[in-house]
């Protein structure tokens, strides 16, 4: 079964789809345009892209395998986060300190620019301030303080400690050992903040296309990308479709396809419980994720639920009876809320990379086809940034944009049949580590 079909069985139980308004939506491209630059893929990095550009000035269209914000980009936990996926390590140890500093100041940037276009497009994306950072044991304790004792001396980004003695203050669970709280990181709704991008690009004059899903591309002086009914002719294209490139036209950018992978992932979502009752939980209202390898991360949403992930698949097989598996995973953290029923539960594919850093660049002869991926399940935020970095670039300043696209990723290994076991492999035994 494709990911594209299994996504779309995942989606139908969403608390974002049943609590967010599409409106009437964008038709399929039936003709042949021309544009200054096409973008592939109305996800938040997509639209943002779209929006930057259509600011500067450029002629644009974008287009979408399915409905905009339908794939990650609508239907993940919600968490905005400083910092990448990987450790700040990972970068210093390939372009060296300065560099890793500016992308970290990149990623501050990103969390103030959903609060700039929340404000500006006047979308109500249900933003909360406010993040908790969670160690389950005194090891794991040691590790998250010496990080963010790290990350305030040398990133200078100050977070607050919280030692095991103040943590009723902070979170209402026996599994939580030691936490950090960032006033700058927060949460949304993301389905509802993506549509609202989807609207303001349009209103900026971007042509968007939705059920267009792009099967072949002619790269030269100027790129050609071909639909069903109809095709783009552009002087430059950004592909952010991430996971669903290589699923819906492997020959598009082949090279790409092995440096990412697909990983399941899974939350639910409570029914509305009392405000005081959801508030005793976590006091901030914060989004919360504890610091495992393979992780748990959950939130209050603004209509009093809890919503909770913590389940991924490194086979892309659905877990069985996905609400029965959220609601014990749920009840591990918060046992008091054995009476509260599991009211929805969904999932779907990110794209990680192998070192968990995003992965930017350009593909293509005449080096003018962009594309941005890699994101590994840390892209809420930071695909914002993507658009806007991948923007400057394509507008002529690509400073910023390669600083990332320095960045050397590594092919999965094992080839298309055996690089998804070798990954489970792996998985399990960062699952056992978090264990013991």
């Amino acid at each position: 079964m494709s990911l594209l079909t299994v996504d779309r069985e995942l989606t139908q139980d969403s608390y974002y789809v049943a609590t967010a308004a599409r409106g009437p939506g964008h038709a399929a491209l039936n003709e042949t345009l021309e544009a200054d630059v096409a973008i592939v893929g109305g996800g938040l990095a997509g639209l943002s892209a779209a929006i930057e550009l259509a600011e500067r000035g450029h002629d644009m269209v974008l287009l979408e395998a399915a409905l905009v914000g339908s794939g990650a980009s609508g239907r993940n936990g919600g968490q905005a986060i400083h910092g990448l996926a990987c450790d700040p390590s990972t970068i210093e140890a390939q372009l060296g300190l300065d560099e890793a500093r500016r992308i970290w100041a990149m990623s501050i940037e990103a969390l103030d620019l959903i609060r700039e276009r929340c404000a500006r497009f006047d979308i109500d994306a249900e933003w909360q301030d406010g993040f908790l950072g969670l160690a389950t044991s005194a090891a794991k304790a040691a590790e998250l303080q010496r990080s963010v004792q790290r990350i305030g001396d040398v990133y200078d980004y100050p977070m607050q400690w919280i030692a095991p003695a103040e943590m009723p203050q902070w979170i209402a669970s026996p599994r939580f050992y030691a936490g950090a709280y960032d006033a700058r990181s927060g949460h949304l709704h993301p389905l509802k903040y993506s549509l609202g991008l989807a609207r303001a690009a349009a209103g900026l004059g971007v042509r968007i296309f939705e059920r267009s899903p792009v099967t072949a591309m002619e790269v030269g002086e100027r790129v050609v990308l071909r639909t069903g009914q109809g095709q783009v002719r552009a002087r430059q294209v950004l592909l952010a479709g991430n996971v669903y490139l290589p699923e819906l036209a492997p020959s598009l950018a082949p090279d790409l396809a092995a440096r990412i992978m697909p990983v399941g992932t899974y939350i639910g979502c409570t029914a509305p419980m009392a405000p005081e009752r959801l508030r005793a939980l976590i006091p901030s209202r914060s989004a919360c994720c504890d610091t495992n390898f393979v992780l748990d991360y959950f939130r209050p949403t603004a209509d009093h639920r809890l919503l909770y992930g913590g389940r991924v698949s490194y086979s892309t097989v659905t877990p069985r009876a996905l609400m029965n598996s959220m609601r014990a995973r749920l009840l591990q953290s918060f046992p008091q809320l054995d009476d509260v029923a599991m009211q929805y539960a969904w999932g779907g594919f990110v794209d990680i990379s192998m070192n968990r850093a995003p992965d930017f660049g350009r593909v293509g002869p005449a080096q003018n086809v962009y594309y941005v991926q890699g994101f590994s399940g840390h892209g809420l935020a930071l695909t914002g940034m993507a658009g806007r970095v991948v923007a400057e670039a394509m507008h002529g300043d690509a400073t910023r944009f390669d600083t990332f696209a320095r960045l050397h990723h590594r092919r999965f290994p094992g080839g298309r049949l055996m690089r998804t076991p070798a990954l489970m492999l792996g998985m399990a035994y960062y699952r056992l580590k978090d264990l013991l």
